[in-house]
Formats: C-alpha cells, sequence, structure tokens
C-alpha cells in the first residue's frame, strides 16, 4: 500500500481540522466569559422543579453544591438553564432526606453527572427512589458524607457551607424530622435551608442557639407547610426573603394559608417557584440581588 500525500491528506480533512479548532476555540472563549461573569459572585439557584426541593449552589471559583433533586426529570431540564452546557460533573450533592420530592430526581442526576461527594444522614427508606439512589452511589463510587452539626464544606475563599443539624444518627428517625439543616454563608449575605423540618426540629435550634440562625434568605421548610415555620423560628431568622419551593395547583396545599399569613404578618417577602420559576440570587458577599 502506498503512502499517502500529506498535501492530499490536508487538503481532504482541512475543513475538518478548521471545524475542530473553531469548536475549541469557542468553548475556550465561552469559558472565559463564564468565568468573568461570576467573577466574584455566589449563585444560588432555587430550581423550578415543581412540587419538590432542588437548590444549585455555585461558587465564584466554579466549586458547586446541589441540595436535593425534586422526584424525577425536571431537575435535570432546569440545572440546564443555569449549568453550561458542556458541564458534566458536580462537586457535592446533598440528599436532605430520603422522601420522593426530594431525591426522587438525584439518580438521573449522577447518571448524568460526575458527582465527587454525597452527603447524607443514616436515616434511609423502603421506597424504590431512594433503592436507586443509594445504588447510583455505590455504582458511581462518589464518597459518602455523613452529615453531622459543626461539619463544612470550604466551597471558595470566604464561603462555607455549615451542618447545623443533625447532631446524631439519625437511622429509623420520621423522614421529615431527619432533614439536614445547614447554613451557607458569604461575607455579609446568608442562606438558610431546612429542608422538610418540622416545628420541633426548628425549636431545638432556637434553644441551641436562635441567633446563629439568622440569615437573608430562608428556603422555608416543607414547602411552606404550617407543619414547619413557625413564629419563633421565623423571627430568630429574621429572613430578608423567604422562599417557597412548590408546584402549581399541589395536591398537599402548599403553602399553607397559616404560613402565608404569618409572613405578611412578620413583614418577611416571599417568593415562590409557583408564581417566578426558578428564583436564582448572585452576592459578592456585600450586596445581593435576586432573578
Amino acid at each position: 500500500m502506498s503512502e499517502k500525500n500529506p498535501k492530499q491528506f490536508f487538503q481532504k480533512y482541512s475543513r475538518w481540522l478548521v471545524l475542530g479548532v473553531f469548536l475549541c476555540a469557542n468553548i475556550f472563549i465561552w469559558s472565559a466569559v463564564l468565568r468573568a461573569d461570576r467573577h466574584g459572585e455566589l449563585t444560588v439557584a432555587f430550581l423550578d422543579v415543581g412540587q419538590g426541593d432542588s437548590i444549585y449552589i455555585e461558587a465564584p471559583n466554579g466549586n458547586q453544591l446541589l441540595i436535593d433533586g425534586s422526584s424525577g426529570g425536571q431537575v435535570l431540564r432546569a440545572l440546564g438553564k443555569v449549568m453550561p452546557f458542556y458541564d458534566r460533573s458536580l462537586d457535592v450533592i446533598l440528599a436532605t432526606h430520603t422522601d420522593q420530592d426530594h431525591i426522587g430526581g438525584l439518580p438521573s442526576v449522577m447518571e448524568r453527572f460526575k458527582v465527587d461527594d454525597v452527603v447524607t444522614t443514616e436515616n434511609g427508606s423502603a421506597t424504590d427512589a431512594y433503592k436507586a439512589f443509594e445504588n447510583m452511589i455505590s455504582t458511581k463510587n462518589s464518597r459518602r458524607i455523613l452529615a453531622r452539626t459543626g461539619e463544612k464544606i470550604i466551597l471558595d475563599r470566604g464561603i462555607t457551607f455549615e451542618i447545623l443539624f443533625p447532631s446524631q444518627n439519625t437511622k429509623g428517625w420520621e423522614t421529615n424530622t431527619s432533614s439536614i439543616v445547614a447554613r451557607l454563608t458569604y461575607g455579609d449575605e446568608s442562606f438558610l435551608f431546612t429542608g422538610d423540618s418540622p416545628i420541633s426540629i426548628e425549636k431545638y435550634l432556637v434553644s441551641k442557639d436562635g441567633a446563629k440562625l439568622h440569615s437573608t434568605v430562608l428556603k422555608l421548610g416543607h414547602h411552606g407547610s404550617k407543619t414547619s415555620n413557625s413564629r419563633e423560628f421565623l423571627s430568630a431568622v429574621d429572613p430578608s426573603y423567604a422562599i417557597i419551593s412548590a408546584g402549581l395547583n399541589n395536591k398537599y396545599g402548599h403553602p399553607s394559608k397559616e404560613t402565608l399569613a404569618l409572613l405578611d404578618e412578620l413583614k418577611i417577602p416571599h417568593l415562590s417557584t409557583i408564581d417566578s420559576g426558578s428564583i436564582i440570587f448572585k452576592t459578592d458577599g456585600t450586596d445581593i440581588s435576586v432573578e
């Protein structure tokens, strides 16, 4: 077989070589643009996933944390609107508890994305959703981290995600009661995430260190249900924004009229994914804006 002429080879494949160079250049340019866009800014997106919870966090250095994954494929569609199209990895996934509307979509996320660490409690479930989630953790060899009060994840310089609850093994607990509660801080701004924690846990947190709960943004417990979001707890947090993650005309009646009335009485502004879709906060640690 005769050796191919280099000139003929180049002429035949030059179009593809040029296209390859063009694509690489575009990826580089868009990566630079995205890095510039988030320079110094922390992004916290309360995703529109219907009746469920899912929160996407991205630090200025690009580190990413996903809290919960709703009940199905909605989370992938929502992530596609806040993450670069070429990004196929997440640094951390945190499952607040094992209910379907919080972990149901996480197996599909882990199938699509490389996930380094998964934060959970010891609390389990017999549901298919939980079994699928556990199987994916094992299959993907993600590192498991068991949540405990005081543990911290440093997402970037000056940006800390701290576990406030639980302080012990929650195996066998009622699922909502075992919810992980965590607080994200960046300079003067902060975010409190409560899963579906009931009033009993809220009271415990207030009695333990109510001053530490004060936050700029609060993700209301249990989708704005009256079984969470007590007066005592809301007063301790005293947020500038309260976020309700719920689905339109959901069968549970979330958010409850009682919770909405209490928010109005305490003059706490609230935003809902039902009305606003995904709610995205950006902060440089001094100022905060919402989209």
